[in-house]
């Protein structure tokens, strides 16, 4: 639960922005009512439910409203709020991981139960005791295993909405009572020249069906929380505290600002502060997204949540608790998740529509026989209205979307793509404008060097060694790099004596009496060291390929220049222009400077880009986008895009990058081929279409059957749709939907 508060314009009193999460939500519809009874609670200027993340991001009045008051109002609908915990997200990740085993027992036991059901309904329908042992196994699947169903449609009702949950109860229940008055009072129907029918097996497999898709639903949604509860673990629970000369560990909430803080070698930076004393390197990946850590010295800004590499240092803290980056950054990630409007399956939004109707012609169906029914109106009407209801059932548009889902998702991950929710499916292929960051995405997101140009004739290998030796002692981040190509080179290193760092300029070491030197120009100046002009032009050619360029020198002369890169994936530019292709504007966002950062573009083929970029202006630039119409999907592999990916309409993240990243995007890519990006959204041009297909057939299915189980033909032919025919009826158009979506596997990305 994170809490914003500013000054509403004209007035005294505050405006409060809280994210609570929200629990016991189902469905679309449920997310509907929470938000209609929030927004209507005095002193509330506004509510978004989101039924995607589970949670509500309210605007209120603090002198009017208090969140007791929200959760009161909430809770008078059936639902809950998360107020009173120092940790709501981890109880509303909880309450969900219990919702989701719960439901899993539920559907293990429907199907267990509703096997037999289907067996003795299909081939033991004549034998004496099928009714009876039918009964006692369909009795708990419909009252007790599907109880959620009732529960929810009763909720609706109370509201005056109806959803698939009250079609699912009145046509479970309508068969399963009807059919419990056929197995005890058969000879009712016998008297009037018809066959007592029981229907059983329809009732349980409508129940075992939909709970397998309420569980797919619930498995996308079990760990929703959990990329928040990463970034706030970012932040140190204790800090090393100076106070009065001596160091004392104290809880991270008993920082103050002005206190001296102590970072040792690879430990967090709890705070955002001032380097007092001491140098280092700082891994601020989170913050800039690039892999280079940054030398850090007296004077030098760090922030929480960055990462102390090498030396120890003390800080001055200047932000502490929400005012840090990396509250801010978590605090961005929350709204942005919480203010999309609430996720609605395309099956719910229609079946608002479609249940009424049925209901409402099953009750026309049997009132029009009651009335011009002649001798057996009752009976024929009876046996229609149920016929109505059952052939009416929403199993195939139940199915039509977790099927298609089913095969998406999993064709997805044979070809590198995972994907964690419906939403980001439904939105892919609308998708007009790609935002792709920089380092790690774009480019490999490890420095290695590209050119190692020797100066001075073939044989180098004693200049090798000492270069070897010189970076190996080197704690800046691009000695790992010479070393790492030094050492595939099959270079071994030599004893160096008087070594020491440079900070800014390089480094420096004797080896047998002669000094050696490794760094930049202002490194080799000091040391009146001449760099010839033919190599200052390499270096400059180099320079504009977004290299960068180190010195190696003894004495007199330049011995070789050494070029040092992020490079940029084999497949990036293949896969720009396959979204180019696809009509899709493509940018790219980065935290690097700008010389590196046209470089790059230029290379991957793209036009539009932007440089020295932070995380807020990142989902600043994808907002802007979203305001000019664009449909934006983001792709991103660090602790610094996640709020840009959770302001994307499409979030993508590398598999190789942060696990924050893969926690709020909707889809992950295990491959660092770029190229996945147009697959995954061709993939959800062929589901969605998978989906919109199934949905078709299944409303067709509707639309003809449900005529003739209401008896249109009857008055034509005399012919009456037996309701056990509408119950084979239901389930070939179940098979039908779930034949359709096993088609998606065969198509080609």
């Amino acid at each position: 639960m994170t809490t914003t508060t500013n000054n509403h314009p004209g007035k005294a009193t505050p405006r409060t922005r809280t994210t609570f999460p929200v629990l016991e939500m189902t469905c679309g519809a449920c997310a509907g009512s929470v938000e209609s009874m929030l927004a209507a609670s005095p002193g509330v200027y506004s509510a978004s439910v989101n039924y995607a993340n589970q949670t509500a991001l309210v605007e209120y009045d603090t002198t009017q409203t208090q969140p007791q008051a929200l959760q009161a109002a909430v809770r008078s609908i059936g639902y809950d709020l998360v107020i009173d915990t120092e940790d709501p997200q981890a109880q509303a990740a909880d309450a969900q991981q219990k919702h989701y085993a719960a439901l899993k027992t539920r559907t293990l036991w429907a199907c267990i139960l509703s096997a037999p059901v289907v067996i003795l309904g299909m081939f033991f329908m004549d034998y004496a005791y099928t009714p009876y042992i039918s009964l006692v196994l369909t009795a708990p699947i419909v009252f007790y295993l599907g109880r959620s169903f009732f529960a929810h449609a009763w909720k609706q009702a109370r509201h005056g909405q109806a959803t698939m949950d009250t079609l699912v109860a009145l046509s479970t229940s309508i068969a399963f009572l009807f059919s419990t008055f056929n197995t005890f009072f058969p000879d009712y129907w016998h008297a009037r020249g018809v066959h007592a029918h029981v229907y059983y097996e329809a009732a349980a497999v409508i129940i075992a069906f939909l709970s397998i898709g309420k569980l797919l639903e619930a498995r996308a949604k079990a760990s929703t929380s959990s990329a928040i509860r990463k970034l706030m673990g970012l932040q140190p629970k204790t800090v090393l505290v100076v106070q009065n000369t001596i160091e004392q560990e104290l809880p991270i909430a008993a920082v103050r600002i002005g206190n001296i803080v102590v970072v040792r070698p690879g430990e967090r930076i709890p705070v955002d502060g001032v380097v007092e004393s001491g140098t280092s390197y700082v891994d601020e990946s989170m913050i800039s997204g690039e892999s280079i850590a940054v030398s850090k010295k007296a004077g030098d800004k760090v922030f929480a949540g960055t990462v102390n590499e090498r030396g120890s240092f003390r800080l001055e803290a200047r932000q502490i608790g929400s005012d840090t980056v990396l509250a801010r950054i978590i605090r961005m990630v929350q709204e942005a998740q919480g203010s999309k409007a609430p996720v609605q399956q395309l099956a719910d939004k229609i079946a608002g529509i479609f249940v009424p109707i049925v209901i409402t012609l099953a009750i026309l169906t049997f009132v029009t026989w009651m009335l011009v029914g002649g001798e057996h109106a009752f009976t024929h009407g009876l046996l229609a209205a149920v016929t109505v209801l059952v052939i009416a059932c929403p199993c195939a548009l139940g199915l039509a979307t977790p099927t298609a889902l089913m095969v998406g998702v999993g064709k997805g991950a044979e070809n590198n793509i995972l994907i964690r929710d419906a939403e980001s499916l439904e939105r892919a292929h609308q998708v007009t404008a790609v935002v792709l960051d920089k380092t790690g995405t774009l480019t490999e997101g490890k420095p290695r060097v590209t050119d190692l140009l020797w100066q001075h004739g073939p044989d180098n290998t004693l200049a090798a060694s000492v270069l070897y030796s010189l970076e190996t002692s080197s704690e800046h981040p691009l000695a790992a790099a010479v070393v790492r190509h030094l050492k595939d080179a099959g270079t071994q290193g030599v004893p160096l004596q008087h070594f020491e760092a440079l900070p800014g300029r390089g480094v420096v070491a004797t080896h047998q009496t002669i000094p050696y030197y490794a760094g930049n120009t202002r490194l080799l100046t000091e040391h009146q060291i001449v760099i010839p002009p033919t190599l200052q032009a390499q270096a400059e050619q180099l320079q504009e390929q977004a290299r960068t360029v180190i010195y190696f020198a003894d004495a007199q002369r330049v011995l070789a220049l050494i070029a040092i890169a992020d490079t940029l994936k084999p497949t990036s530019r293949a896969a720009v222009e396959a979204l180019q292709e696809k009509g899709i504007a493509v940018y790219m966002l980065t935290g690097d400077n700008p010389q590196t950062a046209r470089a790059i573009a230029r290379q991957a083929g793209i036009a539009h880009y932007e440089a020295e970029v932070m995380p807020d202006q990142k989902a600043a630039y994808i907002e802007k986008l979203q305001a000019q119409g664009h449909v934006v999907a983001m792709a991103g592999d660090g602790i610094n895009d996640s709020q840009a990916l959770a302001q994307a309409d499409v979030s993508i993240a590398m598999g190789k990058g942060s696990d924050i990243a893969m926690d709020v995007a909707k889809m992950t890519l295990i491959t660092s081929d770029l190229q996945a990006i147009p697959k995954a959204l061709t993939l959800s041009t062929q589901t969605v279409q998978g989906i919109r297909q199934n949905l078709f057939w299944a409303f067709i299915y509707n639309v003809i059957g449900i005529p003739i189980a209401a008896g249109i033909l009857y008055p034509v032919n005399g012919f009456l749709l037996d309701p056990m025919v509408a119950g084979a009826a239901m389930a070939l158009s179940s098979f039908s939907v779930v034949a359709n979506s096993l088609r998606l596997k065969a198509r080609k990305l």
